[in-house]
């Protein structure tokens, strides 16, 4: 079955399920292209608490998934593979969180999107990398911020609150190389440098815009530079490319996340032609963790 025709059944099917593919910014082009929405984790948290359709098929890694059954549990959500997980997310378990509460009791926890049911359970808020200033910012005390250290540490240096950090760290923003952002800038003196925050701090201070992939898209759209060098996951191109075809854009290495490209066209089709793999987050585990997403979704 030609790439085309792999798209066409899927399309139908969708149809006939009553479905609603979501795909992060991440996914494969393929992947992309067939989806209704694409967006970071925030948008496609949005668009998940308020969708109509009876069928949910994520397009993105466990975590996102398990968000939009919190979110929707009368509605069925569906991830096409189900090994596509987050190590930054597995960087923290509840066991690592207490710990942290136990040794900072009058602290408010923050945990980011990018972390498991269990550990937004146990925690007070939740953030994505588009609001997670505005969250810090709007508390007054103490913060443990898991699991995204180099996040948690952008976020504190924004605001000046005290902030506790937690253990992980984003293996493929991590791996950007600052020398290879200095080559590209030297090589392209017009080009302006769009960053992650999850990137460590030495990257950070040579961007010219640090936003979330949502908050890059409308950085690029609104910028008159004529190329841009992005430090972040490479699936974002296809997005920028599309939208931008007269500006040129410029990556610091190769900058992929293994796990964002497990979900490809014919596991999409073979999701929605049986109807796998059903993720569920059982109670009273999503009944907490929703608590804290809803208060994640006032900061939009």
């Amino acid at each position: 079955m030609t790439t085309q025709e792999t798209a066409e059944k899927i399309q139908r099917l969708k149809q006939e399920r009553n479905a609603v593919i979501l795909a992060h910014n991440y996914q494969i082009p393929e992947v992309q292209d067939i989806a209704d929405h694409t967006g970071d984790s925030l948008e496609l948290a949005r668009i998940a608490s308020k969708t109509d359709y009876d069928v949910i098929v994520f397009c993105g890694v466990m975590f996102m998934a398990e968000t939009a059954n919190i979110l929707c549990p009368q509605k069925t959500t569906l991830i096409p593979d189900p090994k596509a997980g987050c190590p930054l997310a597995d960087m923290i378990d509840l066991k690592k969180l207490q710990k942290l509460q136990a040794q900072h009791p009058d602290a408010v926890t923050v945990c980011y999107v990018n972390s498991s049911a269990e550990v937004k359970a146990h925690s007070d808020v939740v953030c994505t990398s588009a609001n997670a200033v505005k969250i810090v910012a709007s508390i007054d005390k103490p913060i443990i911020f898991v699991p995204d250290r180099h996040l948690g540490d952008y976020a504190a240096k924004k605001t000046g609150r005290e902030i506790i950090l937690g253990p992980g760290w984003c293996p493929t923003h991590y791996n950007i190389d600052p020398d290879d952002i200095r080559d590209l800038k030297n090589k392209y003196p017009d080009a302006e440098v769009v960053v992650h925050p999850e990137c460590t701090r030495e990257i950070l201070a040579l961007a010219d815009h640090i936003c979330s992939t949502s908050q890059m898209i409308r950085a690029v759209a609104a910028s008159s530079a004529p190329r841009f060098i992005i430090g972040t996951e490479q699936g974002l191109l296809h997005r920028l490319k599309k939208d931008n075809p007269d500006k040129e854009f410029l990556t610091p290495g190769p900058c992929l996340c293994p796990n964002m490209k497990k979900i490809t066209l014919d596991k999409v089709l073979r999701s929605l032609e049986t109807m796998e793999h059903k993720v569920v987050v059982p109670e009273p585990v999503r009944t907490q963790a929703l608590t804290a997403l809803e208060r994640m979704l006032e900061y939009v």
